[in-house]
């Protein structure tokens, strides 16, 4: 899942960030309401962060022109302020849920995780069948047969992505998006150690590397 944080706090939104990342999500981070509605138009988010106070564009206006134009990302908004009347204004733009600092990180990841299954439930099926594998997105388990098969959040990550689209060819660059994220400057070859690694657990002919393209997932 790739959320994104729009917040001009930079301490906060680094702090948010660092958090969300160990929670297994990729994160992008913006301090601008116009980079924000940038980023956030660009799509490819299943969620975003959204303070309300921020140079350029306030959040209000963010949230009001992402709806005008179509985009349906779920939006959890922050703001200092307290008072009916925000928390109403925040909603009639089109904010999905609203959350005043200072705020509990437990209650944010638990609002974050609970807009996430609100909008899977009217999407995608949780279970996906490639092969003898079945990929349980919802629970984060898969089993082969009566087997299940233990991976870690990010090896989990990886193999849902190539999943979602298996038979295809998925590049690197687009794991490296989708898992980890935008800002990740390490080595690319990261891909390579988790696609290894998940094929010491799935057996060898489960992921097929396609030269200079990617890898794809077999039905094995």
């Amino acid at each position: 899942m790739r959320l994104l944080i729009v917040e001009d706090e930079k301490r906060l939104a680094v702090s948010l960030a660092r958090g969300l990342t160990a929670e297994g999500f990729a994160v992008d981070v913006v301090h601008d309401g116009l980079e924000g509605l940038h980023r956030a138009s660009e799509g490819g988010y299943d969620l975003v962060i959204l303070d309300i106070m921020l140079p350029g564009m306030n959040g209000y206006r963010v949230c009001s022109n992402l709806r005008a134009a179509g985009h349906e990302v779920p939006i959890l908004m922050l703001t200092a302020k307290d008072g009916e009347y925000d928390e109403a204004e925040g909603l009639d733009t089109g904010a999905d849920d609203y959350l005043t600092k200072p705020f509990s990180y437990v209650v944010l990841v638990a609002r974050v995780r609970a807009l996430l299954r609100r909008r899977g439930a009217g999407t995608a099926a949780p279970v996906l069948t490639v092969g003898s594998l079945r990929i349980d997105t919802a629970a984060r388990r898969v089993i082969r047969g009566e087997d299940e098969i233990t991976l870690t959040a990010k090896e989990f990550a990886v193999l849902e992505q190539l999943a979602l689209r298996a038979g295809q060819v998925v590049s690197k660059a687009e794991i490296l998006e989708h898992v980890w994220d935008f800002a990740y400057d390490g080595d690319p070859n990261i891909v390579e150690v988790y696609i290894s690694t998940l094929r010491r657990k799935l057996g060898a002919a489960a992921i097929r590397t396609v030269r200079g393209a990617g890898y794809r997932l077999e039905a094995t």
